[in-house]
């Protein structure tokens, strides 16, 4: 797969107030995203996680190196419309993003702003609203919904421009368990069956082990990088980053502390049960 982002030796820091200095944040951060792959991104508080997102549509812009979109440059003033359609932003509060009082007018809102024909517009919206599962509910008010369906609007807008990679900054951290589900579920879809390159930002782990690659960031650098598997196998790894692996994973580490031999590579409930119902019947043999 080709790469549609590629963050090549990236440096920036908050400037300072009032004559101090500033707040450095990257110095010499390098990662690529290949095209059509879904990545997480964990770390710790102040670990750069919301900074880096917000280089991949301009919305920063580096002090040092580069970040490149689809080939651009995201500091080129002339490409900075070009790279905001490539890469399509979600955060945290959905009612930030959202600016209309009715649904489908908030999804055609971006749209409109980049010149698109009406009837261009109207296949983009009901295409946005039928894709998040949200068709249902054009005519209503997006602040009747709950917090999920709201998050969903909010990627339904950004889906109706039609950008290539999707990046979501902790997109779940208001919401209550359903309507994490529900987002998550979402842009799952839009990977699988659309193709669109995902970038979640999180401190979910359950929602990191769905990504097909997970990296995590400490103090401005990549501290980890592999499938969730062969990232969340590395439990005293995270420990030391102030990170849990799922509870599936700590469960399992907890057992071998205590003289069990178990793999830490069994992130899903189930195939964690059965682990456990296998190692103890191997153990038990007589046990029912």
């Amino acid at each position: 797969m080709s790469e549609i982002i590629s963050v090549e030796h990236l440096a920036y820091s908050y400037p300072g107030v009032d004559d101090t200095p500033g707040v450095a944040v990257f110095e010499d951060m390098n990662l690529k995203v290949e095209e059509g792959s879904f990545v997480a991104v964990l770390g710790g508080n102040g670990c750069g996680k919301s900074t880096l997102a917000k280089h991949f549509n301009s919305i920063l812009l580096p002090c040092g190196g580069r970040v490149m979109v689809c080939g651009m440059d995201t500091a080129d003033e002339e490409r900075l419309i070009a790279v905001r359609r490539n890469v399509g932003m979600v955060f945290q509060n959905p009612d930030n993003q959202i600016v209309a009082n009715v649904v489908e007018e908030d999804v055609a809102f971006g749209p409109e702003n980049l010149g698109i024909s009406s009837a261009e517009i109207r296949r983009r919206v009901d295409n946005a609203l039928r894709q998040v599962g949200m068709n249902e509910f054009a005519q209503h008010a997006p602040h009747l919904l709950s917090g999920g369906q709201k998050q969903r609007i909010a990627i339904a807008g950004i889906i109706a421009m039609e950008p290539k990679c999707i990046v979501l900054d902790e997109p779940t951290a208001m919401l209550d368990p359903r309507g994490r589900r529900e987002v998550i579920d979402t842009v799952m879809k839009l990977n699988r069956e659309k193709g669109i390159t995902v970038v979640l930002i999180t401190h979910h782990m359950d929602e990191a082990a769905k990504a097909q690659r997970v990296v995590v960031l400490h103090e401005g650098k990549v501290a980890a990088d592999g499938t969730p598997k062969e990232v969340f196998s590395q439990v005293e790894l995270l420990h030391s980053l102030g990170l849990a692996a799922p509870e599936t994973v700590e469960l399992c580490w907890e057992l071998n502390k205590q003289g069990f031999s178990l793999p830490l590579d069994r992130l899903g409930e189930e195939e964690c049960a059965r682990l456990l119902y296998d190692a103890v019947k191997t153990q038990c043999p007589g046990g029912n």
